[in-house]
């Protein structure tokens, strides 16, 4: 008799959790996935696209609903999971319905960060996280008022974008002194705050949000250097923060994530962890490739196979407001490493590539991303580069080695 895996969460880790099973131990296995949001798995990235008119809210599901039926597995989406008895090892949802699991999976991702700032409950004061706030970032479009975004990093650009693609005049404000600094150096940075501002998207960078203006709904922004921005709504996309509130609860260690073994078990047997609700080693990942990673190792282990997650390269390989950006391992560049920049600033192109011992430690492209997984695969591979380095930063067709 299949055993009972019950998944939290029904976004893209658990999908592709589910799809690895499906490959490898499926039979196993009687899943059940426990969705709060009250429709199929989704690609999260591409809801800038639906804000953006450019994609159906439709079009952005992962699987249709006859690919979860084939594969036997049972879907509760808009049901939210209020308990875990670890001891009697069930899992509640909110209708008081108690589902007995074998294995548990919690991959319930993450929350939107709300500032905390005054003015920040009234009206008209929204985040952009899923597919619920791109809706009503659809009707705010329509408007065509004046909208501020609080954030530069990738959220924040792709609410601005979507919400400048609609039609709607845009101001975006940034506390740091350049964009996406995650992941972007102060060249390629510069570079990205040009292009997002040729699509009419207003930047205002070492802007600190001291208030939220209005009297029952949102009239404007006041920066704590006295500058005053009307606008119509406020959107937080100020970052991100694990949703680890049913782990906690259950008594589950808990750190900014859900703390997980190179298993990816909690620290309760049996009950395991992936996606941007875990922390393994001290880190919490806040992109989608550590997460297939995870569901990889984490399939092998249900299959009763050997296997250990040490960590991910974090790459960045995205459209970020329509303009190709990619980022991956060292990209700053530590002491002892040098870089090949290739910069062309009027055509929107920045390639950066740091070598260090012989070796492709970090990339950062900006406009010209054709070779952006050959650069990553480089860095995880570790391998020296010596042969390659003359034509390296012209790409993967270019760079073949010289002969003896």
């Amino acid at each position: 008799m299949s055993e009972p895996l019950v998944i939290v969460g029904n976004g893209m880790a658990a999908a592709r959790l589910v799809e690895e099973l499906s490959k490898t131990a499926l039979g196993r296995y009687a899943v059940a996935v426990i969705g709060e949001e009250p429709r199929l798995a989704y690609n999260r990235v591409l809801l800038s696209s639906v804000l953006a008119g450019e994609v159906g809210s439709h079009e952005i599901e992962l699987k249709p609903a006859a690919w979860w039926r084939e594969r036997g597995v049972t879907l509760k989406y808009g049901a939210r999971a209020t308990e875990i008895d670890v001891g009697r090892r069930e899992l509640k949802v909110e209708n008081d319905e108690s589902i007995a699991f074998s294995k548990l999976v919690l991959a319930t991702g993450s929350l939107p960060i709300r500032l905390n700032v005054p003015g920040a409950d009234l009206s008209g004061v929204h985040t952009f996280r899923d597919s619920r706030d791109a809706d009503i970032l659809l009707a705010l479009a329509a408007q065509k008022k004046r909208v501020v975004v609080i954030g530069g990093g990738l959220l924040g650009l792709e609410a601005a974008y979507g919400l400048a693609r609609a039609g709607t005049p845009v101001t975006l404000l940034h506390l740091m002194d350049r964009l996406m600094e995650r992941q972007l150096d102060q060249p390629a940075a510069a570079l990205l705050k040009s292009l997002v501002e040729r699509k009419g998207i207003e930047v205002l960078l070492e802007a600190n949000t001291a208030r939220i203006e209005g009297d029952g709904r949102v009239e404007g922004v006041e920066l704590a250097d006295g500058r005053r921005i009307a606008a119509a709504a406020v959107i937080f996309a100020a970052g991100i923060r694990p949703n680890v509130a049913l782990a906690k609860e259950a008594g589950l260690a808990v750190n900014r994530g859900i703390v997980v073994d190179d298993q990816m078990q909690s620290s309760a047997p049996d009950i395991f962890a992936l996606g941007e609700c875990a922390e393994h080693r001290g880190t919490c990942y806040g992109l989608v490739e550590p997460a297939h990673d995870q569901a990889r190792v984490l399939v092998r282990h249900l299959a009763g196979a050997s296997a250990a997650y040490e960590g991910s390269v974090v790459a960045t390989n995205l459209k970020v407001s329509g303009v190709s950006v990619f980022s991956a391992g060292d990209y700053v560049g530590a002491d002892g490493s040098e870089a090949i920049v290739l910069n062309d600033f009027r055509r929107g192109i920045y390639k950066k590539l740091v070598i260090a011992e012989g070796r492709l430690t970090g990339a950062v492209l900006i406009g010209d991303t054709r070779d952006a997984l050959w650069y990553r695969d480089l860095i995880r591979a570790r391998e020296p580069v010596a042969p390659i380095r003359t034509e390296m930063m012209f790409g993967r067709a270019t760079a073949r080695p010289r002969a003896a």
